[in-house]
């Protein structure tokens, strides 16, 4: 099982490390998304999607599960610090 970073970054600041000077608007219209999606991205207001993965994996070379990977650590560490219900343990049968 990986590791779960500690406070993990949302992905919308790696992707804006990733786009660097890009306007958002020129990003947006590359990446074939409305300007506002990208931004909510970048501004950590919305997740990121397989189909947005597969998109950044084509035009950044990177693999669509890192994007995916990222947002995973991102949700999973935000929700671990909820509080939440106990549950109880299922048992099976050897």
């Amino acid at each position: 099982m990986a590791m779960t970073m500690y406070n993990p970054a949302h992905p919308g600041e790696i992707l804006r490390e990733y786009l660097g000077d890009v306007q958002v608007t020129v990003a947006a219209r590359r990446l074939r998304v409305a300007r506002s999606t990208l931004s909510r991205l970048l501004n950590g207001r919305a997740s990121f999607t397989a189909s947005m993965a597969l998109r950044l994996a084509d035009a950044f070379g990177t693999e669509p599960g890192m994007w995916l990977d990222l947002q995973q650590q991102y949700d999973l560490w935000h929700a671990a610090q909820r509080k939440r219900p106990k549950v109880e343990k299922f048992f099976r049968a050897a």
